[in-house]
């Protein structure tokens, strides 16, 4: 392909920046002129894969380290509805204006080619609309375009009771995208008159499927729903995951792992902050049980305090931990949903036990269901008994291990960089 100026742009969030990271220095290694606005500390981040970075500047700098100062009155809000209203609002559409105009001067100083978004960066789609630039959106989280998105049929029930479930879902999914969250698309269609941008019907983030010239979706068909249809520009690449360093990682506790019975690892991502909510309970769970070793990444949010409060020696409380490092000696994940650390599970073959509910955790645990490699606890806030029955299921039931055997078999079959930059050279 020839060689183009491509400029990557996410919001500075960790789900939404880390995955693009891989592809963004794979298309540096094959000749390509990346660059990369992002806000925030990623900046730094940036600069380390040997890109150059355009900070934000009329953009406000949003993320899991200042919610809660910026928003106060967020962790008030119990209801799910309006929580994601609220995090779509103040997250995603109020900065619309601050990215476009940031993007606009980064295009006069580098004219750029092509650029490369997650799709909840929505002022590079508005960019990308009034520069006439080609786009290319990354879906960072599973698929959900409303529209082609309903659950399939369970094959074992029969006509008629399949003919009311999917009328229900398909009700579900009007209600959620139509009604719950039309306050948003309302918001998102006033911002687009203001730049004498088409309306957009529908759910607002489905204008990133119609708009974008190719939508990169992470991961593969068999963790999603089977389709009706999809959007002609959707391709699935396999896993896109952060850059790794050619050398193999270690982890420095293995030895440690083989004395133990079973090896569970738990995280709440680095967004979730209140380590109450799925860490003190899976701890809970195991202190009065030295035959399991449970490891804990915490995200930087209370380790040391964790440390004190459970310092029993069957327990590994750190701040990060390399996953593909660490999960060759784990028995099961137990998370709250994060996309990223999902999909490494899976193709580390590991069964999962999944509690959550807010910022789309919710759709993936339902997934990780659905797709028989794990357990949806269908909460937030697990109890100590609840994990540890799930964890005991899941390691019992060798059809989770099965299923999760088989999805990785299909993740080595997504070179997802490889796949990536050959649709984004057919396009340019």
């Amino acid at each position: 392909m020839k060689l183009k100026r491509i400029l990557f742009a996410t919001v500075p969030l960790d789900g939404h920046f880390s995955p693009l990271t891989g592809l963004a220095v794979h298309l540096k290694t094959l000749g390509h002129d990346v660059r990369w606005y992002v806000g925030g500390h990623y900046g730094t981040r940036v600069t380390k894969l040997g890109l150059v970075h355009y900070p934000s500047v009329k953009a406000p700098v949003i993320n899991q380290e200042n919610m809660d100062e910026l928003f106060p009155e967020r962790k008030k809000i119990k209801n799910p509805i309006a929580r994601a209203r609220f995090d779509v609002k103040h997250t995603f559409l109020s900065p619309i204006p601050g990215y476009v105009n940031d993007l606009v001067k980064v295009h006069e100083a580098w004219p750029f080619d092509l650029i490369v978004y997650d799709l909840a960066c929505l002022g590079a789609l508005f960019v990308q609309e009034l520069l006439a630039v080609k786009g290319v959106a990354v879906g960072v989280l599973p698929l959900f375009e409303s529209e082609s998105n309903p659950p399939s049929d369970d094959p074992g029930q029969n006509a008629l009771t399949r003919s009311v479930i999917r009328w229900a879902k398909r009700a579900k999914i009007h209600f959620q995208f139509n009604m719950v969250m039309k306050p948003c698309s309302v918001l998102f269609n006033e911002l687009r008159a203001g730049y004498g941008l088409p309306q957009e019907p529908g759910f607002m983030f489905d204008a990133v499927f119609r708009n974008a010239s190719l939508y990169l979706q992470s991961g593969v068909p068999g963790f999603d729903y089977p389709h009706r249809k999809l959007s002609p520009n959707v391709r699935f690449v396999g896993p896109l995951l952060p850059n790794k360093a050619n050398e193999k990682a270690s982890f420095a506790q293995a030895d440690i792992t083989l004395k133990y019975k079973q090896v569970i690892l738990v995280t709440q991502g680095t967004f979730e902050r209140n380590v109450e909510k799925i860490i003190v309970p899976a701890l809970e769970a195991y202190k009065n049980d030295p035959d399991t070793m449970v490891i804990v990444t915490t995200g930087g949010s209370g380790t040391e305090a964790l440390r004190q409060r459970y310092p029993q020696r069957h327990f590994l409380i750190e701040n990060f931990i390399d996953y593909d490092a660490v999960m060759p000696y784990v028995s099961v994940y137990v998370t709250n949903g994060g996309y990223g650390g999902v999909m490494l599970a899976l193709q580390h073959k590991l069964p999962i036990v999944v509690a959550g509910v807010y910022e789309g955790k919710d759709d993936i645990a339902a997934r990780v269901q659905f797709n028989g490699v794990g357990i949806d606890l269908k909460t937030e806030t697990p109890k100590a008994d609840q994990i540890r029955r799930a964890v005991a299921t899941v390691l019992s039931d060798h059809k989770y291990r099965r299923q999760a055997q088989q999805l990785s078999e299909e993740f080595k079959s997504y070179p997802a960089n490889q796949i990536a930059s050959r649709y984004i050279g057919e396009l340019v």
